[in-house]
């Protein structure tokens, strides 16, 4: 049986990223992103609801979102959805759902500059290691 574990979500980030290291020297980043449902009521009144994802990204890409994401900067994330577990502080068990990235994209034009500058200097071919992307390159 086939089965798929994607998610695709556009927001802003809500913190500056995180970047770690793990023991073994692989750098981790981990940062939020607020994304918006905008709606009107049977009674006519207009809500929004803000759903916040914790995001995690590996290796390369996690250097690349702790050196060009910065607080509420638009972006677009691309990755699977994962359940982590573990122990608090108190004994109890917590657990979170995080999205674990295999692309993130720069959506607002002060980073995509930055990053188009970056892959000019650093002669790269590959536009989706810099993280540019034109509005009429989001799938839907």
């Amino acid at each position: 049986m086939v089965s798929i574990n994607r998610i695709t979500i556009i927001g802003n980030l809500g913190n500056e990223p995180e970047m770690r290291f793990t023991p073994s020297g692989r750098p981790v980043t981990t940062f939020r992103v607020a994304t918006n449902w905008r709606y009107t009521t049977p009674e006519g009144e207009r809500k929004e609801e803000t759903e916040w994802f914790s995001v995690v990204a590996w290796g390369r890409l996690a250097e690349q979102c702790n050196q060009f994401l910065t607080k509420g900067r638009l972006v677009y994330v691309e990755g699977r959805l994962r359940l982590r577990t573990w122990d608090g502080p108190d004994g109890q068990r917590r657990a979170r759902n995080e999205i674990v990235a295999d692309r993130v994209k720069f959506l607002d034009r002060q980073a995509a500059i930055v990053s188009a500058e970056n892959k000019t200097a650093e002669n790269k071919t590959d536009e989706s290691e810099t993280g540019n992307i034109e509005p009429d390159d989001i799938p839907f």
